[in-house]
């Protein structure tokens, strides 16, 4: 079907920045949003950032003003740019996307196996 690859997890100190990519391959695709979510230890997974295929961007409040969310649907790669990150930031994120294939329509929801982000006080 279709599958999401992350990438460029690391450890970072506080203040600084890394860029998460999401590589999508397999099956063609229409895209209705793209996300990124994080799961911190001993906490449930949460949404961090959206873009739907229009376009249209979401964050949650703990992030605005620092994450960037955004595509280039020409490499299929979905990115977030962390800046000025936190000890609080630390977790696995993940990416998923939900859409449909575009031969059969079959409805999608897929998640990436996740990278891990560690920023130290």
């Amino acid at each position: 079907q279709v599958q999401l690859v992350e990438s460029g997890g690391g450890l970072v100190q506080a203040g600084g920045s890394l860029r998460l990519s999401c590589a999508a391959s397999g099956r063609m695709f229409s895209m209705n949003v793209m996300g990124w979510y994080r799961q911190a230890p001993g906490k449930q997974r949460e949404l961090v950032a959206t873009i739907t295929g229009g376009g249209s961007t979401n964050y949650v409040d703990s992030v605005k003003g620092r994450f960037t969310i955004s595509r280039d649907n020409a490499k299929n790669t979905l990115y977030l740019q962390m800046n000025s990150l936190e000890p609080e930031d630390t977790a696995v994120y993940y990416c998923n996307l939900e859409g449909r294939l575009i031969t059969t329509r079959q409805y999608l929801q897929v998640w990436g196996q996740g990278t891990l982000v560690t920023v130290s006080s």
